[in-house]
């Protein structure tokens, strides 16, 4: 989502990024409800779903203190390798 808020919708790097994390929690908390309540015994591990949400708040806070110290330039750098890095992962260990 973040590559697209930047070429098509012309939002800078950090702003996309922001975006893109405040765009995730209504999808994510309508996906869990649904995962917890339409199946016959809950699709969720709650504990562990817990445990994620701890480290995951942890790891966002951290991360968006930290991301004001990177140029938008090595920012876009940094984003574009990792996507590199995972499609061919993809590619080659499917």
């Amino acid at each position: 989502m973040v590559p697209l808020l930047v070429l098509w919708a012309g939002l800078e790097q950090h702003r996309a990024n922001g975006t893109s994390l405040a765009s995730i929690i209504p999808i994510a908390v309508v996906g869990a409800l649904v995962y917890y309540f339409q199946a016959p015994q809950p699709q969720v591990d709650a504990g562990f779903a817990g445990l994620l949400v701890v480290g995951s708040v942890l790891g966002v806070y951290l991360g968006a203190r930290a991301i004001d110290r990177i140029p938008e330039t090595q920012l876009k750098a940094a984003l574009a390798a990792l996507l590199v890095v995972v499609g061919l992962k993809e590619a080659l260990l499917p």
